[in-house]
C-alpha cells in the first residue's frame, strides 16, 4: 500500500461533534473526532453498532454536516459551502460503494455507472467511454448490458464501485461493501479496493468485520461516538 503523502491531508476533522434532535432530547452521535486521512491512505473505521460510524461517513462524504468542529475536505471548509457547491465538491472528489450497491433496476449496469456523470460537468460523448473503462477495471465489462436482477452479489458489488470510480475522485467511502457478501466474494471485493487503493485511490472503509478491517495498515475504533484507538500496522 502506498505511503501518505507528506503535503496536506486530504481529510481533516478537527473536534467534529454530530448532535441529533430526538423526542426533546439530544443526542451525540460523534463527540469531538480529530481525525487527519494523507492523501492515498487505506482506513478502516470500525465499532460497534451505534458508536458513529455512519454518521462519520456521512460527514467524510458531505451527505451530512457537523454541528460542532470543523471539517475539511482537500483544503476546502465544509461547513462554508452552499448545498450546490459541496454537491459538486462531492461530486467531483468523493466515490460511495454501499453495503446494499443502490443500482436503479430499470438501468443496464452500464447506464448505472454513467449516473454520477450527469451531474459531474462531463461532456455526454465521454460518458460510454468512461462508464467502459470503469467496468472492464473491475472485471464486469461482460455485464454492461445486463440489468442489476441478472447479477450476482459480488457483480453487483462490482457495478458499484465502477459507478463510484467513473468521476474519478481522490476518495472512496465504503459503507460495509462486504455485508451483502458471502465470504469469497468478500474477500475478492476487498482486494479490489486495495488495488484501487495501490493506485493512488485514498480508501476510508466502514466495517464490523474485524477480519477485514484487520486487511488494513490503518484502524481507527469508534465508541460512543469517540475514537478510542487509531492503529497503524509497522
Amino acid at each position: 500500500m502506498p505511503a501518505a503523502a507528506e503535503s496536506a491531508p486530504l481529510l481533516e476533522l478537527r473536534a467534529v461533534a454530530k448532535t441529533y434532535a430526538r423526542g426533546g432530547a439530544s443526542v451525540a452521535a460523534l463527540r469531538e473526532i480529530d481525525l487527519s486521512v494523507g492523501r492515498g491512505e487505506w482506513v478502516a473505521v470500525t465499532g460497534p453498532s451505534g458508536s458513529g460510524k455512519s454518521t462519520l461517513l456521512s460527514i467524510l462524504g458531505l451527505l451530512d454536516r457537523p454541528t460542532g468542529g470543523e471539517y475539511l475536505l482537500d483544503g476546502e471548509r465544509a461547513a462554508l459551502l452552499d448545498d450546490r457547491t459541496a454537491s459538486r465538491l462531492r461530486n467531483r472528489s468523493v466515490g460511495f460503494v454501499f453495503q446494499s450497491f443502490h443500482l436503479i433496476a430499470e438501468l443496464s449496469v452500464l447506464e448505472n455507472v454513467e449516473t454520477p456523470l450527469l451531474y459531474g460537468g462531463v461532456p455526454e460523448r465521454e460518458w460510454r467511454e468512461r462508464a467502459r473503462r470503469c467496468l472492464e477495471r473491475v472485471g464486469l465489462s461482460h455485464r454492461a448490458d445486463h440489468r442489476p436482477a441478472e447479477l450476482s452479489g459480488g457483480e453487483a458489488q462490482r457495478a458499484a464501485v465502477a459507478r463510484a470510480l467513473v468521476c474519478e475522485p481522490a476518495l472512496l467511502l465504503a459503507d460495509e461493501p462486504t455485508g451483502n457478501l458471502d465470504t469469497v466474494t468478500g474477500v475478492q471485493i476487498a482486494a479490489l479496493l486495495e488495488a484501487l487503493n495501490a493506485e493512488g485511490r485514498t480508501v476510508v472503509l466502514v466495517t464490523h468485520n474485524e477480519a477485514l478491517a484487520a486487511r488494513s495498515p490503518r484502524v481507527v475504533r469508534l465508541v460512543d461516538g469517540r475514537v478510542v484507538a487509531d492503529e497503524r500496522r509497522a
